[in-house]
């Protein structure tokens, strides 16, 4: 079974899905910067477009593009700003 989000007024929509690999989300991001809080640990894979996030700890903001990976921990919050349209595939572990 699959189970839609939706976040800030429409600009951020995911399905969550679990398989043999494990429990994940895939979705897509407007324009715009965003603060997301997490329970568990994530990976996060932008698939398509570019972000740049702030995670807890640092004070300045990284690039990531389509096939770069990076980390949060659980129980934080963390700022990511979408540069146009941007897709990314969520692993929580």
């Amino acid at each position: 079974m699959f189970k839609t989000n939706e976040y800030f007024e429409g600009k951020v929509k995911s399905v969550a899905f679990d398989n043999a690999q494990g429990n994940y989300t895939i979705g897509v991001m407007d324009d715009g910067e965003y603060e997301f809080g997490t329970s568990q640990n994530e990976e996060m894979t932008v698939v398509n477009g570019e972000l740049e996030v702030k995670l807890p700890g640092e004070d300045a903001w990284t690039r990531y593009t389509a096939g770069q990976v990076f980390h949060v921990v659980a129980n934080v919050s963390f700022q990511v700003r979408a540069k146009g349209v941007s897709a990314y595939l969520c692993r929580y572990y």
